[in-house]
C-alpha cells in the first residue's frame, strides 16, 4: 500500500515538471492569440489520466440510463393522482355549493328586509296604515300590494304597486335568486315573496277567538293594531304548487282567519330547509319548517316541494294580531 502511494506521487511530481510553463509576459493589447492558450497547453491543464477513470465513465453511464427511464410516470403512479385529484374535489365541491347557497340567501334576506322597510314608509306616509295586500279581489281583481294590471288576462306591472316608490330608481321587487319557478303562475312579479295579507294587509274586526270578520281590503291594518311586531309575519319566501312550483304573493296562515278552517301551506323553505322571514318590527330570521299539510284540492305534494310553516304551536299564533 505504502509502495502505491509513493508512486502515484511521484508520477503527479514528474507530471507537473514535464508541464510547460506559462508566460509571465503580459499580451499585446488586442492581440488575440495571445489570450488563446495552445493547443498542447489545453490538452495538459484539462486532461490529467486519474487510474480510476474508468469506472467514473461508467458510473455517468449508468446514471444517464437510469434517469433516461425516469422521466415517465407508471400506470399506477397516474391512477394514484387521478385518484387524489378525484378526492379532493368530492370533498370540495359540497363546501363550495353551500357557500353559494348561503350567499343567495344573504341576497334574499337584504331583498326581504327592503320589503319590509318600503311597507313602514308607506305606513309613515299614510296615516301609520300598512299597505293592502289585493284591494277588492273579489269585485276586480286587478291590484296587489306588488303592482296592478287593467286586464286579468295580463301580468301585474310592479311600477304601479304602492311599494313601488320605496324601491329606489328602478322601482322594482328584487327576485330571490333561489327561487325558479316552473312556470310564472298567476302571481307573477312578488319576486317569490308573500305578504301577510290575512292579517296585516287588510282590516278586520275579531269575532271570537281565532275568528275575524273582514272591515275593508282598501287598505292595511294599523300599525298600534299589532301587539307583538316582533313575532308577527309582514313578509316571507312563498310559493304555490298546483302541479308546478309558481310564484305566489300571500303567506297564508295555517287557518283561514273568517273560516278556522286549515289552508294550504304557502312558505317556501328554499334554502337548506329555512324561510327567510320579515317581522313587523323589521328584523329578519331564517325559519326551519315544522309542520305542512295537503288539503287535496291542488295536485302536488307540498311536503316534496319544501311547502308547510314554522313554529310548533298549531295556530295563527306568528300571523294575527294578538
Amino acid at each position: 500500500m505504502k509502495f502505491e502511494i509513493r508512486r502515484s506521487y511521484s508520477y503527479r511530481t514528474r507530471e507537473r515538471q514535464l508541464a510547460p510553463r506559462r508566460s509571465i509576459v503580459p499580451p499585446a493589447f488586442g492581440s488575440l492569440g495571445a489570450l488563446t492558450p495552445s493547443v498542447e497547453n489545453a490538452g495538459l491543464l484539462s486532461h490529467r489520466p486519474y487510474r480510476d477513470e474508468p469506472r467514473r465513465a461508467q458510473q455517468s453511464k449508468a446514471i444517464r440510463g437510469q434517469s433516461k427511464f425516469q422521466r415517465a410516470f407508471t400506470l399506477l403512479e397516474v391512477l394514484v393522482t387521478v385518484g387524489s385529484m378525484a378526492l379532493l374535489l368530492g370533498l370540495l365541491l359540497p363546501g363550495l355549493g353551500q357557500a353559494r347557497d348561503q350567499a343567495k340567501a344573504a341576497v334574499c334576506r337584504s331583498n326581504i328586509v327592503q320589503l319590509a322597510l318600503a311597507n313602514d314608509m308607506y305606513a309613515g306616509d299614510f296615516g301609520g296604515t300598512y299597505a293592502a295586500g289585493a284591494p277588492e279581489i273579489v269585485k276586480k281583481n286587478l291590484k296587489r300590494w306588488h303592482g296592478a294590471r287593467n286586464k286579468t288576462s295580463e301580468p301585474f306591472d310592479g311600477a304601479r304597486g304602492p311599494l313601488a316608490p320605496y324601491f329606489g330608481a328602478d322601482a322594482k321587487i328584487r327576485a330571490c335568486p333561489t327561487f325558479v319557478p316552473d312556470q310564472p303562475g298567476f302571481e307573477c312579479g312578488c319576486g317569490g315573496y308573500g305578504y301577510n295579507n290575512a292579517y296585516v294587509g287588510i282590516q278586520m274586526v275579531k269575532v271570537s277567538k281565532g275568528c275575524y270578520q273582514v272591515v275593508t281590503d282598501l287598505a292595511g291594518t294599523p300599525m298600534h293594531r299589532i301587539r307583538r311586531p316582533a313575532e308577527t309575519l309582514m313578509f316571507s319566501d312563498t310559493a304555490f304548487l298546483s302541479g308546478s312550483l309558481m310564484e305566489y304573493s300571500f303567506a297564508e296562515p295555517r287557518f283561514h282567519p273568517a273560516y278556522e278552517t286549515r289552508a294550504d301551506p304557502s312558505i317556501h323553505f328554499r334554502h337548506m330547509g329555512h324561510a327567510n322571514v320579515a317581522w313587523c318590527d323589521g328584523h329578519v330570521s331564517g325559519e326551519a319548517r315544522t309542520y305542512t299539510s295537503w288539503s287535496g284540492l291542488y295536485e302536488g305534494d307540498p311536503n316534496r316541494a319544501n311547502l308547510g310553516w314554522f313554529g310548533h304551536a298549531d295556530d295563527n299564533g306568528y300571523f294575527d294580531l294578538d
